[in-house]
């Protein structure tokens, strides 16, 4: 299963290489209990807001490298 920012947020919990990728870009990606709150959400929508803290730039860095554990 190809993995993007397009993924819901669960699915890149589920997956162990996503989720230490995340943690590197987003500390507490793991950790955050609140995140349970936004798994139905994807990645890209839970940058679009502002506490998430992502710019444009690192979310297509970020998309990049969890297209990159796809291959």
């Amino acid at each position: 299963m190809a993995l993007s920012v397009d993924s819901k947020v669960k699915e890149l919990m589920k997956n162990e290489a996503a989720a230490e990728l995340l943690e590197k870009f987003a500390p507490g990606f793991k950790t955050n209990p609140q995140m349970k709150l936004v798994q139905a959400l994807t990645f890209r929508k839970l940058c679009s807001f502002p506490q998430a803290g992502i710019s444009a730039e690192k979310l297509e860095e970020i998309d990049a490298a969890l297209r990159a554990l796809g291959e």
